[in-house]
């Protein structure tokens, strides 16, 4: 295999080189051009356009129009995700009119402010349908030469050497060479490892349990030991570049076990609780289940562990079944602060992925952030929110992951 040229496995990895976002998201919550290269909003944020960068082609040289990211952006509204489940997108945008106001200019229209289009617009990669009928026309700066797909793993070939990612998966850090003759960088991802709390039932329907849950963990002695040190221990239930966590300074909540077995005292921890599990998504998962059933036990807790082999089933057992034991060990993976918090804490919004959290304080605050345009009113609005959820964790945290 030449320099210039790399066959890459786990086609999505590459994405970010053949398509292109419609916004670049940037630690704490900050977005920059990219397919759309410029933007402007009216006053109440309630009508947005976003014109697409000059010179912008598909990689058969057909211009990229607002006309087809209209197309594409109606089309992915009704996709479904990875376990075959329905994304939300369709539901932030169930009242949105998205329309081609010139060749060039895509106006988004909402009758209440929408300033989190921002951060949503990160997640979309437009591509067109080939005359092939495979969709791997994008506008990134690399062209896809070759593409198959067998087992469920697809092979695309590229022009350009990619480097190694993910390296906090490794199970054997000795395997890891930092190679002085190579040039290593870090970089932080907002991948989170979490663990649902079941708030309709059982012990953590107790606000106390629930803090006492997170007192009752070592975090930096979790990262150490599963991520070999290739991780943040998280603070609350975003990672520390989401928007709104740098103005809500906030710190980890510390590893206090006295504190924990005081906030259980008069609760039913005679009961054993259920841990429910996967085998990856994400990577260590049993490893950093045995270590949370460990700091538990060492507590007060009695903990069963339950393993779950079929990744989509334990999906989908949890997001439409809400089979989640007493905690279920899940990632976190969007970057909008708004997508985290309507995804899986609102009680209003009781999402997929909501596990019967309420706290009105939260919602009142969620509510208040949505209303918000600029950055900065944006960022010191959801801080206050991320507070209040460090205050009354929904769930039992865990850490953001490295990438190097």
């Amino acid at each position: 295999m030449s320099r210039e040229e790399s066959t890459i496995i786990c086609f999505i990895q590459s994405s970010h080189l053949v398509f292109e976002p419609l916004l670049r998201w940037q630690p704490h919550g900050r977005v920059l051009p990219g397919l759309f290269d410029r933007w402007s909003h009216s006053p109440d944020g309630r009508a947005w356009q976003f014109h697409i960068r000059d010179g912008a082609v598909f990689h058969d040289g057909r211009p990229c129009t607002a006309a087809e990211i209209v197309t594409y952006i109606n089309g992915f509204l009704n996709s479904r995700d990875y376990f075959d489940m329905p994304w939300s997108y369709s539901r932030y945008f169930a009242r949105t009119k998205f329309s081609a106001e010139h060749e060039r200019t895509v106006k988004v229209e909402n009758p209440d402010p929408i300033a989190d289009i921002l951060d949503i617009f990160c997640e979309f990669w437009p591509s067109r349908i080939a005359a092939d009928g495979k969709p791997v026309l994008g506008t990134g700066p690399y062209r896809v030469t070759e593409f198959e797909r067998e087992g469920g793993i697809g092979r695309a070939t590229l022009e350009r050497v990619e480097v190694a990612l993910n390296l906090e998966r490794a199970d054997d850090p000795s395997v890891l060479d930092f190679d002085p003759s190579l040039r290593w960088g870090r970089r932080t991802s907002t991948l989170s490892a979490m663990y649902y709390l079941n708030s309709t039932a059982g012990v953590f329907q107790s606000p106390e349990a629930r803090l006492a849950a997170n007192l009752a963990v070592d975090q930096g002695a979790l990262v150490k030991e599963a991520y070999h040190g290739f991780a943040l221990p998280s603070a609350t239930i975003v990672s520390p570049f989401h928007l709104g966590f740098k103005e809500a300074g906030l710190h980890p909540i510390p590893y206090d076990p006295a504190r924990a077995r005081t906030l259980l005292e008069g609760l039913d921890t005679a009961t054993p609780i259920l841990l429910r599990t996967p085998v990856y998504m994400p990577e260590h998962a049993q490893k950093i289940s045995r270590f949370i059933a460990a700091s538990l036990e060492a507590v007060g807790f009695k903990v069963s562990i339950e393993v779950e082999t079929n990744r989509p089933e334990y999906a989908r057992s949890i997001g439409l079944r809400k089979q989640i034991g007493d905690l279920a060990l899940f990632d976190s993976t969007p970057n909008s602060t708004f997508r985290v918090l309507d995804d899986k804490i609102s009680s209003e919004s009781r999402n997929t992925w909501w596990l019967g959290y309420h706290d009105a304080e939260v919602q009142g605050l969620f509510a208040e952030a949505r209303k918000k345009v600029g950055d900065s009113e944006r960022a010191e609005a959801y801080a206050k929110c991320l507070k209040r959820l460090q205050e009354n964790p929904p769930w039992l945290m865990s850490r953001g992951a490295h990438k190097t």
